[in-house]
Protein backbone atom coordinates (compact mmCIF):
# COMPACT_ATOMS: atom_id res chain seq x y z
CA UNK A 1 0.00 0.00 0.00
CA UNK A 2 1.53 3.08 -1.16
CA UNK A 3 1.61 6.24 1.56
CA UNK A 4 -1.08 9.43 1.16
CA UNK A 5 0.13 11.05 4.32
CA UNK A 6 3.07 9.74 6.35
CA UNK A 7 5.91 10.93 4.74
CA UNK A 8 9.78 9.97 6.19
CA UNK A 9 8.64 11.92 9.70
CA UNK A 10 5.02 11.48 10.37
CA UNK A 11 2.54 14.35 8.51
CA UNK A 12 3.82 17.22 7.33
CA UNK A 13 2.23 20.14 5.01
CA UNK A 14 1.30 23.80 5.05
CA UNK A 15 -1.41 24.62 7.90
CA UNK A 16 -4.22 25.16 6.45
CA UNK A 17 -3.78 23.46 2.99
CA UNK A 18 -4.84 19.50 2.81
CA UNK A 19 -3.43 17.60 4.51
CA UNK A 20 -2.14 19.55 7.92
CA UNK A 21 -5.75 20.70 8.58
CA UNK A 22 -7.66 20.95 11.44
CA UNK A 23 -9.91 18.41 9.98
CA UNK A 24 -7.03 15.82 8.83
CA UNK A 25 -5.89 16.38 12.75
CA UNK A 26 -8.84 15.46 14.37
CA UNK A 27 -9.19 12.04 12.05
CA UNK A 28 -5.76 11.44 12.90
CA UNK A 29 -6.26 11.37 16.58
CA UNK A 30 -9.96 9.63 16.01
CA UNK A 31 -7.66 6.57 13.72
CA UNK A 32 -4.40 6.84 15.84
CA UNK A 33 -6.33 6.77 19.03
CA UNK A 34 -8.50 3.70 17.68
CA UNK A 35 -5.48 1.62 16.56
CA UNK A 36 -3.75 2.20 19.73
CA UNK A 37 -6.80 1.47 22.06
CA UNK A 38 -5.35 -2.38 22.88
CA UNK A 39 -7.10 -4.09 26.36
CA UNK A 40 -9.60 -2.76 29.11
CA UNK A 41 -7.26 0.09 30.50
CA UNK A 42 -8.12 3.33 30.57
CA UNK A 43 -6.12 5.20 27.29
CA UNK A 44 -3.89 8.05 27.56
CA UNK A 45 -1.94 9.67 25.01
CA UNK A 46 0.36 12.38 25.55
CA UNK A 47 1.21 15.69 23.33
CA UNK A 48 3.68 17.86 22.96
CA UNK A 49 4.34 20.80 20.54
CA UNK A 50 6.68 23.54 19.17
CA UNK A 51 6.23 27.27 19.28
CA UNK A 52 4.19 27.58 16.01
CA UNK A 53 1.25 29.84 15.80
CA UNK A 54 -0.75 26.81 14.15
CA UNK A 55 0.10 24.36 17.11
CA UNK A 56 -3.36 26.04 18.82
CA UNK A 57 -5.19 24.37 16.00
CA UNK A 58 -3.57 21.43 15.29
CA UNK A 59 -3.52 20.29 19.40
CA UNK A 60 -7.68 20.95 19.99
CA UNK A 61 -8.24 19.57 17.05
CA UNK A 62 -5.92 16.04 17.78
CA UNK A 63 -7.85 16.40 21.11
CA UNK A 64 -11.47 16.68 19.90
CA UNK A 65 -10.45 13.26 17.62
CA UNK A 66 -8.35 11.40 20.69
CA UNK A 67 -11.38 12.22 23.39
CA UNK A 68 -14.02 11.45 20.47
CA UNK A 69 -12.85 7.35 20.07
CA UNK A 70 -12.21 7.74 24.58
CA UNK A 71 -8.87 8.22 24.99
CA UNK A 72 -7.35 10.50 27.83
CA UNK A 73 -4.99 13.41 26.99
CA UNK A 74 -2.55 14.76 28.58
CA UNK A 75 -0.87 18.15 27.59
CA UNK A 76 2.91 19.44 28.00
CA UNK A 77 2.64 22.79 25.68
CA UNK A 78 6.04 23.29 24.32
CA UNK A 79 8.59 20.72 24.77
CA UNK A 80 11.45 18.72 22.20
CA UNK A 81 10.01 15.92 20.64
CA UNK A 82 13.18 13.55 22.52
CA UNK A 83 10.81 14.83 25.36
CA UNK A 84 7.17 13.55 23.98
CA UNK A 85 9.28 10.24 23.22
CA UNK A 86 10.57 10.05 26.60
CA UNK A 87 7.17 10.79 29.29
CA UNK A 88 5.16 8.91 26.41
CA UNK A 89 7.20 5.95 27.80
CA UNK A 90 7.55 7.01 31.53
CA UNK A 91 4.11 8.24 31.97
CA UNK A 92 3.03 4.81 30.64
CA UNK A 93 0.79 6.24 27.81
CA UNK A 94 -0.10 4.49 24.59
CA UNK A 95 0.67 6.84 22.62
CA UNK A 96 2.80 10.22 22.12
CA UNK A 97 2.05 13.45 19.68
CA UNK A 98 4.24 15.74 18.67
CA UNK A 99 3.31 18.27 16.96
CA UNK A 100 5.97 20.26 14.46
CA UNK A 101 7.41 20.56 11.45
CA UNK A 102 10.84 20.51 12.77
CA UNK A 103 13.28 22.96 11.14
CA UNK A 104 10.61 24.13 8.49
CA UNK A 105 9.03 27.49 8.17
CA UNK A 106 6.26 28.95 10.63
CA UNK A 107 3.47 28.18 7.89
CA UNK A 108 4.08 24.58 7.86
CA UNK A 109 3.43 22.18 10.54
CA UNK A 110 3.38 18.25 11.23
CA UNK A 111 2.34 15.51 13.53
CA UNK A 112 4.71 13.10 14.65
CA UNK A 113 3.63 9.80 16.53
CA UNK A 114 5.78 8.22 19.36
CA UNK A 115 4.12 4.19 20.05
CA UNK A 116 3.96 3.01 24.59
CA UNK A 117 8.17 2.42 23.76
CA UNK A 118 8.78 5.64 23.11
CA UNK A 119 9.84 4.40 19.43
CA UNK A 120 8.80 6.42 16.25
CA UNK A 121 6.13 4.14 14.17
CA UNK A 122 6.87 1.62 12.25
CA UNK A 123 5.85 1.61 8.46
CA UNK A 124 3.12 -1.20 9.12
CA UNK A 125 1.46 1.11 12.20
CA UNK A 126 1.28 4.07 10.40
CA UNK A 127 -0.28 1.84 7.12
CA UNK A 128 -3.00 0.96 9.30
CA UNK A 129 -3.51 4.39 10.31
CA UNK A 130 -3.86 5.54 6.66
CA UNK A 131 -6.15 3.09 6.00
CA UNK A 132 -8.33 4.47 9.24
CA UNK A 133 -8.20 7.51 7.51
CA UNK A 134 -10.55 6.62 4.65
CA UNK A 135 -13.03 4.98 6.40
CA UNK A 136 -15.88 6.06 8.92
CA UNK A 137 -14.11 5.90 12.26
CA UNK A 138 -16.77 4.96 14.89
CA UNK A 139 -17.03 6.96 17.99
CA UNK A 140 -17.04 6.21 21.67
CA UNK A 141 -20.64 5.74 23.65
CA UNK A 142 -21.15 8.94 25.25
CA UNK A 143 -20.27 8.09 28.81
CA UNK A 144 -16.27 7.02 27.66
CA UNK A 145 -15.50 10.27 25.65
CA UNK A 146 -11.93 10.56 27.03
CA UNK A 147 -11.04 13.85 29.78
CA UNK A 148 -7.65 15.51 29.08
CA UNK A 149 -5.35 18.21 31.59
CA UNK A 150 -2.27 19.62 30.85
CA UNK A 151 0.93 18.83 32.80
CA UNK A 152 2.82 21.97 33.99
CA UNK A 153 6.08 19.98 34.99
CA UNK A 154 6.94 18.23 31.42
CA UNK A 155 9.85 20.50 31.34
CA UNK A 156 10.91 20.03 34.64
CA UNK A 157 10.57 16.22 33.73
CA UNK A 158 12.93 16.49 30.84
CA UNK A 159 15.49 18.77 32.05
CA UNK A 160 16.34 16.38 34.76
CA UNK A 161 16.62 13.68 32.49
CA UNK A 162 18.66 15.46 30.15
CA UNK A 163 20.71 16.21 32.68
CA UNK A 164 21.42 12.33 33.62
CA UNK A 165 23.10 12.12 30.46
CA UNK A 166 26.11 13.96 31.49
CA UNK A 167 28.77 12.10 33.45
CA UNK A 168 28.03 12.84 37.15
CA UNK A 169 31.49 13.50 37.79
CA UNK A 170 31.96 16.35 35.32
CA UNK A 171 30.64 19.75 35.57
CA UNK A 172 30.32 23.25 33.02
CA UNK A 173 32.05 25.54 35.62
CA UNK A 174 34.23 28.08 33.50
CA UNK A 175 32.40 27.29 29.90
CA UNK A 176 30.89 30.40 28.11
CA UNK A 177 28.25 28.57 25.68
CA UNK A 178 26.39 30.10 23.11
CA UNK A 179 22.86 28.20 22.97
CA UNK A 180 20.58 28.65 19.47
CA UNK A 181 16.97 27.43 20.58
CA UNK A 182 15.30 28.26 17.29
CA UNK A 183 12.64 30.26 19.46
CA UNK A 184 11.29 26.36 19.20
CA UNK A 185 10.04 23.54 21.54
CA UNK A 186 13.43 24.06 23.68
CA UNK A 187 13.64 27.87 24.68
CA UNK A 188 13.39 27.26 28.13
CA UNK A 189 14.76 23.29 28.57
CA UNK A 190 18.26 23.44 26.66
CA UNK A 191 19.54 27.09 28.25
CA UNK A 192 18.18 25.74 31.90
CA UNK A 193 19.80 22.34 31.19
CA UNK A 194 23.60 23.82 30.86
CA UNK A 195 22.79 26.96 33.39
CA UNK A 196 21.72 23.75 35.92
CA UNK A 197 25.09 21.97 35.00
CA UNK A 198 27.11 24.94 35.30
CA UNK A 199 28.15 26.81 32.11
CA UNK A 200 27.53 30.77 31.54
CA UNK A 201 24.72 30.43 28.77
CA UNK A 202 24.44 33.22 26.82
CA UNK A 203 21.12 32.30 24.86
CA UNK A 204 19.51 32.99 21.61
CA UNK A 205 16.32 31.85 19.41
CA UNK A 206 14.36 31.81 22.84
CA UNK A 207 11.52 34.74 22.14
CA UNK A 208 8.76 32.21 20.03
CA UNK A 209 6.04 34.58 18.83
CA UNK A 210 4.23 31.96 16.98
CA UNK A 211 5.93 33.01 13.40
CA UNK A 212 9.77 33.03 14.23
CA UNK A 213 10.76 29.51 14.50
CA UNK A 214 13.58 28.55 12.42
CA UNK A 215 13.63 32.20 11.12
CA UNK A 216 17.40 33.08 10.63
CA UNK A 217 18.33 31.34 13.49
CA UNK A 218 18.92 27.71 14.52
CA UNK A 219 20.69 24.72 13.33
CA UNK A 220 19.73 25.31 9.74
CA UNK A 221 20.80 29.14 9.70
CA UNK A 222 23.78 29.17 12.08
CA UNK A 223 25.05 32.67 11.35
CA UNK A 224 23.18 33.88 14.23
CA UNK A 225 24.86 31.26 16.26
CA UNK A 226 28.47 32.02 14.45
CA UNK A 227 28.07 36.05 14.75
CA UNK A 228 27.31 35.61 18.53
CA UNK A 229 29.83 33.20 19.53
CA UNK A 230 32.69 35.13 18.28
CA UNK A 231 31.42 38.98 19.57
CA UNK A 232 30.71 36.55 22.87
CA UNK A 233 34.04 35.39 22.90
CA UNK A 234 32.43 31.83 23.82
CA UNK A 235 34.01 28.78 23.76
CA UNK A 236 31.63 26.58 21.93
CA UNK A 237 28.09 27.20 20.36
CA UNK A 238 24.86 24.64 20.22
CA UNK A 239 21.98 24.96 17.64
CA UNK A 240 19.34 22.98 17.77
CA UNK A 241 16.02 23.52 15.39
CA UNK A 242 12.96 24.04 15.84
CA UNK A 243 11.70 20.92 18.05
CA UNK A 244 15.33 20.19 19.19
CA UNK A 245 16.26 16.76 18.01
CA UNK A 246 19.10 18.00 15.64
CA UNK A 247 22.12 19.50 16.42
CA UNK A 248 25.06 21.63 15.10
CA UNK A 249 28.00 22.74 16.83
CA UNK A 250 30.09 25.80 16.47
CA UNK A 251 33.93 26.23 17.74
CA UNK A 252 35.51 29.14 19.38
CA UNK A 253 36.28 30.49 15.52
CA UNK A 254 33.02 30.60 14.44
CA UNK A 255 33.46 27.48 12.56
CA UNK A 256 30.40 25.04 11.70
CA UNK A 257 30.88 21.40 12.74
CA UNK A 258 28.12 19.17 11.39
CA UNK A 259 26.76 15.72 12.00
CA UNK A 260 29.46 13.54 11.10
CA UNK A 261 31.93 15.34 13.07
CA UNK A 262 30.23 14.81 16.14
CA UNK A 263 28.88 11.42 15.56
CA UNK A 264 32.97 10.20 15.12
CA UNK A 265 34.00 12.31 18.36
CA UNK A 266 31.03 10.71 20.49
CA UNK A 267 31.42 7.12 18.82
CA UNK A 268 35.30 7.60 19.72
CA UNK A 269 34.88 8.43 22.76
CA UNK A 270 32.23 5.67 23.60
CA UNK A 271 35.02 3.06 21.82
CA UNK A 272 37.84 4.71 24.32
CA UNK A 273 35.92 3.89 27.61
CA UNK A 274 34.25 0.85 26.05
CA UNK A 275 30.56 1.57 25.91
CA UNK A 276 30.13 1.73 22.06
CA UNK A 277 28.04 -1.45 21.11
CA UNK A 278 27.44 -2.35 17.46
CA UNK A 279 31.87 -2.04 16.08
CA UNK A 280 30.80 1.41 15.14
CA UNK A 281 27.88 3.64 14.51
CA UNK A 282 24.79 4.16 11.88
CA UNK A 283 24.26 7.03 9.59
CA UNK A 284 23.05 7.67 6.18
CA UNK A 285 24.01 7.53 2.50
CA UNK A 286 24.45 11.18 2.35
CA UNK A 287 27.36 10.97 5.36
CA UNK A 288 30.61 12.09 4.31
CA UNK A 289 33.26 10.01 2.63
CA UNK A 290 35.70 10.91 5.12
CA UNK A 291 33.42 9.71 8.35
CA UNK A 292 33.42 6.44 6.63
CA UNK A 293 37.16 6.19 6.08
CA UNK A 294 38.39 8.18 9.64
CA UNK A 295 35.92 5.07 11.33
CA UNK A 296 37.78 2.40 9.37
CA UNK A 297 40.96 3.98 10.44
CA UNK A 298 40.61 3.55 14.14
CA UNK A 299 39.25 0.19 13.71
CA UNK A 300 35.00 0.84 13.35
CA UNK A 301 32.06 0.53 11.30
CA UNK A 302 29.58 2.47 9.52
CA UNK A 303 26.61 1.16 8.51
CA UNK A 304 24.63 3.07 5.65
CA UNK A 305 20.67 3.60 5.52
CA UNK A 306 18.41 5.46 3.51
CA UNK A 307 17.48 9.32 4.35
CA UNK A 308 15.59 9.53 7.66
CA UNK A 309 16.29 8.82 11.05
CA UNK A 310 13.46 6.79 12.03
CA UNK A 311 15.78 4.39 9.59
CA UNK A 312 18.93 4.89 11.42
CA UNK A 313 17.09 3.72 14.45
CA UNK A 314 15.77 0.87 12.89
CA UNK A 315 19.12 -0.58 11.87
CA UNK A 316 20.79 0.46 15.37
CA UNK A 317 17.84 -1.09 17.23
CA UNK A 318 18.45 -4.42 14.66
CA UNK A 319 21.98 -4.03 14.98
CA UNK A 320 22.58 -3.18 18.50
CA UNK A 321 24.66 0.37 18.12
CA UNK A 322 24.14 2.78 20.69
CA UNK A 323 25.41 5.66 17.93
CA UNK A 324 23.83 6.96 15.05
CA UNK A 325 22.39 10.16 13.09
CA UNK A 326 22.44 11.91 10.11
CA UNK A 327 24.98 14.64 8.89
CA UNK A 328 22.28 16.91 9.34
CA UNK A 329 22.49 16.63 12.77
CA UNK A 330 19.46 14.26 13.75
CA UNK A 331 21.74 12.11 17.09
CA UNK A 332 20.82 9.46 18.39
CA UNK A 333 22.46 7.88 21.25
CA UNK A 334 20.14 4.71 22.49
CA UNK A 335 21.71 4.68 25.85
CA UNK A 336 19.50 7.80 26.77
CA UNK A 337 17.15 8.67 24.04
CA UNK A 338 14.54 6.74 21.60
CA UNK A 339 14.90 9.26 19.20
CA UNK A 340 17.19 12.14 18.27
CA UNK A 341 17.43 14.50 21.09
CA UNK A 342 20.10 17.62 20.01
CA UNK A 343 20.29 18.79 23.83
CA UNK A 344 21.40 14.96 24.99
CA UNK A 345 23.79 15.35 22.02
CA UNK A 346 24.88 18.60 22.46
CA UNK A 347 25.54 17.18 26.77
CA UNK A 348 28.47 14.46 24.95
CA UNK A 349 30.22 17.21 23.12
CA UNK A 350 30.87 19.44 26.13
CA UNK A 351 31.75 16.15 28.17
CA UNK A 352 34.52 15.61 25.69
CA UNK A 353 35.15 19.63 25.99
CA UNK A 354 35.78 19.22 30.01
CA UNK A 355 37.60 16.13 29.79
CA UNK A 356 39.90 16.73 27.28
CA UNK A 357 40.56 20.95 28.26
CA UNK A 358 41.50 21.45 24.71
CA UNK A 359 39.69 24.50 22.91
CA UNK A 360 35.97 23.90 20.52
CA UNK A 361 38.04 23.68 17.33
CA UNK A 362 40.77 20.58 18.28
CA UNK A 363 38.22 18.48 20.01
CA UNK A 364 35.23 19.18 17.18
CA UNK A 365 37.78 18.21 14.24
CA UNK A 366 37.86 14.46 13.62
CA UNK A 367 38.47 13.96 10.34
CA UNK A 368 39.15 15.79 7.01
CA UNK A 369 36.00 15.74 4.91
CA UNK A 370 36.01 14.98 1.00
CA UNK A 371 34.80 17.47 -1.79
CA UNK A 372 31.16 17.29 -1.49
CA UNK A 373 28.29 18.65 -2.87
CA UNK A 374 24.48 18.40 -2.96
CA UNK A 375 21.79 19.86 -5.36
CA UNK A 376 18.68 19.92 -5.80
CA UNK A 377 16.27 19.50 -8.74
CA UNK A 378 12.27 21.08 -8.33
CA UNK A 379 9.86 18.83 -10.80
CA UNK A 380 6.41 19.25 -11.89
CA UNK A 381 5.31 15.23 -12.18
CA UNK A 382 6.60 12.28 -14.43
CA UNK A 383 9.55 10.05 -13.21
CA UNK A 384 12.51 11.65 -14.40
CA UNK A 385 14.88 9.48 -12.53
CA UNK A 386 13.25 6.44 -15.04
CA UNK A 387 14.45 8.65 -18.20
CA UNK A 388 16.89 6.90 -20.79
CA UNK A 389 19.45 9.94 -20.62
CA UNK A 390 19.12 10.31 -17.13
CA UNK A 391 20.29 6.44 -16.45
CA UNK A 392 22.71 6.82 -18.98
CA UNK A 393 24.34 10.21 -17.20
CA UNK A 394 24.27 8.31 -13.90
CA UNK A 395 25.61 5.07 -15.03
CA UNK A 396 28.80 7.17 -16.82
CA UNK A 397 29.00 9.09 -13.53
CA UNK A 398 29.21 6.08 -11.24
CA UNK A 399 31.96 4.57 -13.90
CA UNK A 400 33.67 7.98 -13.55
CA UNK A 401 33.61 8.21 -9.27
CA UNK A 402 34.46 4.35 -9.23
CA UNK A 403 36.86 3.63 -6.12
CA UNK A 404 37.30 7.38 -5.43
CA UNK A 405 34.00 8.70 -4.78
CA UNK A 406 30.26 7.70 -4.16
CA UNK A 407 26.80 8.76 -6.28
CA UNK A 408 23.57 9.41 -3.98
CA UNK A 409 20.41 10.28 -6.06
CA UNK A 410 17.30 10.22 -4.23
CA UNK A 411 13.83 11.73 -4.75
CA UNK A 412 12.37 13.90 -1.40
CA UNK A 413 10.25 12.17 0.92
CA UNK A 414 8.87 15.54 1.66
CA UNK A 415 9.15 18.07 -1.70
CA UNK A 416 8.68 17.42 -5.22
CA UNK A 417 12.87 17.67 -6.30
CA UNK A 418 15.44 15.41 -6.80
CA UNK A 419 18.81 15.21 -4.91
CA UNK A 420 21.65 15.04 -6.50
CA UNK A 421 24.68 14.10 -3.75
CA UNK A 422 28.11 13.51 -5.13
CA UNK A 423 31.62 13.47 -3.52
CA UNK A 424 35.56 11.94 -4.02
CA UNK A 425 38.73 13.35 -3.79
CA UNK A 426 39.06 15.66 -6.32
CA UNK A 427 36.62 18.87 -5.73
CA UNK A 428 36.27 19.64 -10.05
CA UNK A 429 35.08 16.21 -10.43
CA UNK A 430 32.71 16.46 -8.32
CA UNK A 431 31.42 19.42 -9.34
CA UNK A 432 31.46 18.38 -12.59
CA UNK A 433 29.13 15.29 -12.01
CA UNK A 434 26.41 17.30 -10.36
CA UNK A 435 25.89 19.39 -12.73
CA UNK A 436 25.72 16.72 -15.77
CA UNK A 437 23.46 14.78 -13.37
CA UNK A 438 21.26 18.02 -12.72
CA UNK A 439 21.26 19.27 -16.42
CA UNK A 440 19.71 15.55 -17.57
CA UNK A 441 17.31 15.41 -15.09
CA UNK A 442 15.94 19.33 -15.67
CA UNK A 443 15.85 18.34 -18.86
CA UNK A 444 14.22 15.24 -18.32
CA UNK A 445 11.51 16.94 -16.21
CA UNK A 446 10.50 19.68 -18.83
Amino acid sequence: MSRKYFGTDGIRGRTNQWPMTAELAMKVGMAAGKHFQRGTHRHRVVIGKDTRLSGYMVENALVAGFTAVGMDVVQFGPIPTPAVALLAHSMRADLGVMISASHNPYFDNGIKLFGPDGYKLSDEDELKIEAMLEQEIPPAASQDIGRARRVEDARGRYIHAVKSSFPADLRLDGLKIVVDCANGAAYQVAPSALWELGAEVVAVGVTPNGININDQCGSTAPHLLQETVVASGADIGIALDGDADRLIVVDEHGTIVDGDQIMALIAGNFARAGTLRGGGLVATVMSNLGLERFLIGQGMALERTKVGDRYVLERMREGGFNVGGEQSGHMILSDYATTGDGTVAALQVLAALVRSGRPASEVLHQFDPVPQLLKNVRFSGGKPLEHEDVKRVIAQAEAELSGSGRLVIRPSGTEPVIRVMAEGDREEQVKDVVERICDAVAKAAA
